[in-house]
């Protein structure tokens, strides 16, 4: 991949340290590899843009940023409780650990070290971050300042032929990054999207045509709802080896990331992180929220949920959600060979942000300021009502998630293991049928029991 380029530096022998990093200066992305008699040890970068697994058998060491290509190594009866209990609750953290015992993920700026008594993960200290926002000094304008980094940023993208993507909702997010990119003056530059579909669809549809005009992109937008979770011919229902903790839209993703790849897209520029460096929110305060009760919780995951904020990882340099996101979501990118860069989420940026006055934050003002300054249009700036893909999860769980769970209440790794009730679930399916819209929740538990299966 271009976009990444190795350093192998064995000066200081019988040491030998193996660097991966994006092919750019400053802030890039890395994973290191220190190799010296009798250890090895592995450390990563503040993006986490891939995160790297982990897992010891025998006395080797392997790594991978695909999980599934650890499958030799996973167990369905070896499961970490507090991590499946999180998963069927919505509770995530950030943390190495993963659904299975003695596999971890590398996460931000963490170090792993094997040795001949097994692999030990090293957690940083925790990063610096502004508390509370600052005053602006007089003459100081936000908008320019912002349009400055963000553009800056996006240049720095390490690309050798030029030809990118873009990610493209409509939304404020992925606006402000497209512009940026229209400002980098790129080669090539394409956009795709998906499409949400009914009333809410056609007006995202109107905004993406004219953010795709105004920037000049080559544009492909794909209906989402002909690709919802759990459809036929996607990873769930072919049962193809996956993150059993993958996104929910995943089928429809990977219908975006083909058809990047078949345009030779090396880098997809990605809105995430949007959301959480606009958050309006004391950082010396903040709660999570209440998690909606899961009925169908069997006794084992319940027992867990005393335990789902140990071992957590320390605060990171980027957003939490935005890091967890990239464990989702990236791994399909890299698999397809093109190297996702998430802008809004850069250091830089989000330092910016956190010194920002709440005024500017507060729904995303000056995201939505910049959109106009480029001369669009009100209803591109600040749509009345913005796109979401509840619709497509619907059709999802409707028309294909329920016959899973007809399947999975005759043989289920989650039910025989105890973290899911049966019974309940059972019950739960039952009135799904006759309700008017089907409970999301359903998704988690489906979702976690496909993919362990498929790594079975």
């Amino acid at each position: 991949m271009s976009t990444l380029v190795m350093e192998v530096n064995d000066d200081q022998a019988p040491r030998v340290r193996v660097r991966v990093k994006e092919c750019k200066r400053d802030e890039a992305d890395f994973v290191e590899l220190t190799m010296e008699p009798g250890q090895a040890r592995l450390a990563a970068g503040v993006f986490g843009t891939a995160p790297l697994y982990l897992t010891e058998k025998a006395g080797e060491l392997h790594a991978s940023w695909d999980l599934t290509l650890l499958r030799p190594h996973l167990r369905a009866d070896r499961l970490v409780a507090r991590v499946v209990a999180r998963t069927l609750t919505r509770q995530h953290r950030y943390t190495s650990e993963t659904l299975f015992q003695g596999v971890y993920r590398l996460t931000e700026r963490a170090a792993a070290t094997f040795t001949p008594s097994g692999l030990s993960i090293h957690y940083p200290d925790p990063a610096e971050h502004v508390l509370e926002p600052r005053t602006l000094r007089p003459g100081v304008e936000p908008l320019a300042a912002l349009d400055e980094l963000l553009t800056d940023v996006i240049r720095q993208a390490p690309t050798a032929t030029g030809c990118v993507g873009v990610e493209l909702s409509g939304g404020a997010d992925s606006g402000n990054v497209a512009l940026a990119v229209k400002a980098a003056r790129f080669p090539q530059a394409y956009s795709f999207g998906l499409l949400v579909g009914g009333n809410t669809g056609r007006q995202q549809r109107e905004r993406r045509r004219a953010l795709v005009e105004h920037c000049g992109f080559s544009d492909t937008a794909t209906p989402a709802i002909q690709h919802p979770p759990f459809c036929p011919g996607g990873v769930r229902a072919l049962c193809k080896p996956h993150d059993p903790a993958g996104a929910f839209y995943q089928e429809a993703f990977d219908v975006v990331r083909e058809q990047a790849a078949a345009r030779w897209c090396e880098v997809m520029f990605t809105g995430s992180g949007g959301d959480e460096i606009n958050a309006h929110h004391s950082r010396t305060q903040a709660e999570l929220p209440t998690p909606e009760p899961v009925p169908w919780l069997g006794v084992k995951a319940a027992r867990a949920l005393a335990e789902v904020n140990e071992q957590l990882a320390p605060i990171p340099v980027l957003p939490v959600p935005t890091l967890m996101a990239f464990g989702m979501h990236n791994p399909g990118f890299l698999r397809a060979g093109i190297w996702p860069v998430s802008p809004l989420a850069h250091p830089r940026i989000v330092r910016f942000m956190e010194q920002l006055p709440h005024e500017h934050k507060r729904g995303k003002a000056l995201f939505r300021e910049r959109i106009r300054r480029a001369g669009l249009p009100e209803w591109v700036a600040a749509p009345t009502e913005p796109e979401n893909f509840l619709a497509v999860l619907e059709k999802g769980l409707r028309s294909y998630g329920l016959p899973v769970l007809d399947d999975m209440l005759k043989e289920s790794i989650l039910v025989d293991l105890g973290y899911v009730d049966g019974k309940a679930l059972a019950n739960a399916g039952r009135n799904a049928d006759s309700a008017p819209v089907v409970p999301d929740l359903l998704c988690d538990v489906l979702a976690l029991e496909v993919g362990l299966q498929s790594l079975m």
